[in-house]
């Protein structure tokens, strides 16, 4: 039977349990080369069918065996289930029975209560008003015995009496108790007063627990309100003071970007406010309660702000010249005098500097600057940053009626440290390094001076424009700032006038020396009259070269008018130059030829100036130097022309005389 049970796998295929059968059965297959033999698989499937039937009568009695052990067991768990419902049903019942029990008695003792409650509550409100009306005997003698109101320790219990006996005062007639209704409320007052100032105390010392018994405490008199702006006053007070007091005096930059910050959320957080219902008059109240906070660090603002700015100011510079590896020294005036002076003497330096401005006469050995300028944008941007930043932080925490008269003050400290400090004292060094017009192979840089002083003055007058202008539009100060921006450029511009025409004289010296060096009196009265090859001389070729040069230089400094009124000046003093020049040399026929060359490559030189004049100047020119090589029987037509028609006769007769031929009695009876 076991074997008969191994052959039962599942899942159970009647197929492949034959298959299992006869393969187990020897002669049942062909394995190992088995002859099969079908009686012994009958037989074999014989007996097993066999063992199967006793297999299957064995099991069915198992079952039914096991079945009725289940109904007998069902029977007993049906039986215990009613027992246990009857049993159920029975607690129910004592459960609904004590229910009622709890209920009845529950009754009798809220009505035993409320009979309690009506037998003591008279009683108390007795007792109450009993207290009360001892209190007020001692209001009305004018005496406070009590310990209530002498131990301040018991300010809790005083607040709650003094409460009740204020409701009880107003219903007594004035006229028999006004008297004591006063006392009791002058003591109803005090005593509100020192709830505040405890609770005040206490939120200083962080005690909240405390906070919180005094304000339920405060809730019942008509300071309350009182009490909740005490409470957001110490709390604002408290993180301004956090905020400010640590950089007040240690670090002045951070209290004034720190107190701007704080102003400005406060204010925006006021203007936030003003939308909700506070009453008639919130704009005012918010006012107040601001100014309460903020008076202490608004009060003495523009003397931290003007104290600050002084000394950035200061240190900037200061940074800039060390960088430069420059001692900062006196030089001409020392700086722009914006107010007039009083004293009766002048003393020897302001003579000097007059002098100089009246005769344009260098006194004293000019400086080698060596190139440098002595100017920096990146030192008038973090000037005019840092006085951008006052300026909006004037705006913001000026009181309205000081709020030109603080801008101008912070506009002094621009003046002083950006136009006098920095750009006078550049002009003023650029002045001093100006060679003399005699000097050789002389480096001009005024002209990179001017240049970024005129870029620099551009981004003071904006700044001006920008964030002056607002702040002082409406005021008296508005006056008193042109006046004092108008003596700063007028000033400025006498300084920049007097080194253009100083840097003008030193570019004609240039000219003089290559003229000097270079020119010969064989170019215009060569030895060999026909054998001259060049088309003009070496000296007109590096004149005209110097000249280009410094032209486009005047160009690449200044713009606008500046720019023609300059180059206009130059090519007049060109022209003179060359005029004199040419009047110092005798000319023979090719050499006359040469000089008209050489000025005609000087007009071409001239055309670069785009100036009209200086143009017209070096045309006559041209045509003057037609009568060094004009044959003399066409003088006169030559003279009579358009160009030369307006001339005076002297001017005419000196280029004449220049001639080697002029003394012929030919050339002489032609020209008179």
């Amino acid at each position: 039977m076991a074997t008969t049970a191994e052959l039962f796998e599942e899942p159970f295929v009647a197929d492949e349990y034959i298959e299992r059968l006869a393969w187990r059965t020897p002669g049942g297959g062909s394995r190992g080369g088995e002859a099969f033999d079908p009686k012994r698989l009958l037989e074999e499937f014989v007996n097993h069918i066999q063992e199967l039937q006793v297999m299957d009568e064995r099991i069915q009695r198992k079952v039914e065996k096991l079945e009725q052990q289940c109904q007998k067991e069902a029977k007993e768990f049906a039986k215990k289930v009613q027992e246990l419902q009857k049993s159920n049903q029975v607690a129910f019942q004592h459960f609904q029975e004590l229910d009622e029990h709890i209920s009845y008695v529950a009754t009798k003792v809220c009505h035993l209560g409320d009979q309690l409650e009506g037998v003591n509550t008279p009683r108390q409100r007795a007792v109450e008003a009993q207290k009360l009306m001892k209190y007020f005997n001692e209001f009305l003698d004018g005496e406070l015995k009590s310990d209530v109101f002498t131990n301040s320790e018991k300010i809790k219990e005083a607040a709650d009496i003094i409460q009740k006996l204020h409701l009880i005062a107003q219903e007594l007639p004035f006229d028999r108790f006004s008297e004591v209704k006063s006392k009791i409320a002058s003591k109803y007052h005090d005593l509100e007063c020192q709830l505040i100032q405890e609770f005040t105390s206490a939120q200083r010392r962080g005690e909240i627990s405390r906070m919180r018994e005094v304000a339920a405490v405060l809730l019942h008199f008509k300071g309350y309100s009182h009490c909740v702006d005490v409470y957001i006053k110490q709390c604002q007070e408290s993180y301004v003071k956090d905020q400010l007091e640590e950089h007040r005096k240690s670090d002045a930059e951070q209290y004034l970007k720190n107190l701007y910050d704080l102003y400005t959320r406060t204010t925006n957080l006021s203007s936030k406010l003003m939308e909700f219902n506070l009453g008639t008059d919130k704009q005012t109240f918010l006012s107040k309660l601001i100014k309460s906070i903020f008076i202490s660090y608004l009060e003495n603002y523009i003397e931290v702000e003007i104290g600050y700015l002084k000394s950035r100011s200061a240190m900037i510079l200061q940074r800039y010249y060390d960088s430069k590896n420059h001692q900062k020294r006196s030089i001409g005036t020392g700086g722009i005098q914006i107010h007039k002076r009083t004293e009766a003497k002048l003393s020897i330096q302001d003579l000097k500097e007059r002098i100089r401005q009246r005769t344009n006469l260098p006194l004293g050995p000019s400086i080698d600057t060596h190139g440098e300028t002595f100017l920096s944008q990146e030192v008038v941007v973090n000037l005019l940053q840092e006085t951008k930043q006052a300026f909006e932080r004037c705006h913001r925490l000026s009181d309205p009626s000081d709020l030109p008269k603080n801008a101008f003050r912070i506009f002094s400290m621009l003046v002083e440290f950006l136009c006098t400090e920095h750009i006078d004292y550049a002009l003023e060094t650029g002045l001093a390094g100006i060679p003399s017009s005699d000097s050789k192979n002389a480096n001009l840089y005024f002209l990179d001076v001017v240049h970024q002083a005129n870029t620099i003055f551009h981004l003071f007058d904006k700044q001006f424009n920008d964030h002056l202008m607002p702040l002082i539009s409406s005021s008296p100060k508005l006056s008193e700032c042109l006046q004092k921006k108008k003596d700063i450029i007028e000033q400025m511009e006498v300084k920049l006038d007097m080194g253009i025409d100083r840097t003008l004289n030193c570019m004609i010296g240039q000219m003089k020396h290559i003229l000097a060096a270079e020119q010969k009196k064989t170019d215009f009265k060569p030895e060999d009259e026909n054998n001259v090859l060049i088309q003009y001389t070496n000296a007109c070729v590096k004149v005209c070269g110097y000249v280009r040069k410094q032209v486009e230089k005047i160009r690449n400094s200044m713009d606008g008018k500046n720019v023609d009124t300059v180059l206009m000046e130059l090519g007049v003093r060109f022209h003179r130059l060359i005029y004199e020049h040419l009047q110092q040399y005798s000319y023979s026929c090719m050499g006359g030829m040469l000089a008209i060359c050489d000025v005609a490559e000087y007009r071409k030189c001239a055309k670069d100036f785009k100036i009209a004049l200086v143009l017209q100047l070096f045309d006559t020119l041209h045509a003057l130097c037609n009568l060094l090589v004009v044959a003399p029987d066409n003088l006169k037509q030559v003279c009579s022309g358009e160009q030369l028609a307006n001339l005076d006769k002297n001017i005419l007769h000196s280029f004449v005389q220049l001639r080697v031929d002029y003394r012929s009695a030919r050339l002489a009876r032609h020209f008179s």
